[in-house]
């Protein structure tokens, strides 16, 4: 979320349940020197509704969230993974290497090529 913040994406939004965790990212940023710049918010991401969301960051399988990406973010959205890539998703970008490595996706071509392989 701060490095988002840092490459002028904003609002930088976190969603976390897990106090600690929560409690850990707020330091963290505090410590940067990014409190009050960035959000960490207690709430639960399949509550959060992604329609209005425009740059995505997950830490997450994407067995747990593609349909989710897929239904509510709008075509100008781009979804960056970190650890985990979309196995059906091309990247338009890739970035690092072994545990910091990340895929960037650009869900217009994302359904493009959904679309392009239910009709081939």
């Amino acid at each position: 979320v701060v490095e988002a913040y840092k490459q002028g994406l904003r609002p930088a939004v976190g969603y976390e349940l897990n106090p600690w965790l929560l409690c850990l990212s707020n330091y963290r940023a505090w410590k940067a020197g990014y409190g009050g710049k960035v959000s960490f918010l207690k709430k639960d991401l399949w509550k959060v509704n992604f329609a209005d969301c425009y740059n995505v960051i997950v830490f997450l399988a994407p067995s747990v969230v593609t349909a989710k990406l897929l239904a509510e973010l709008p075509d100008e959205a781009r979804v960056v993974a970190g650890r985990f890539p979309f196995p059906s998703w091309t990247p338009t970008s890739t970035l690092g290497q072994g545990l910091e490595q990340v895929w960037a996706y650009d869900m217009k071509e994302v359904r493009r090529v959904a679309q392009s392989g239910a009709e081939g």
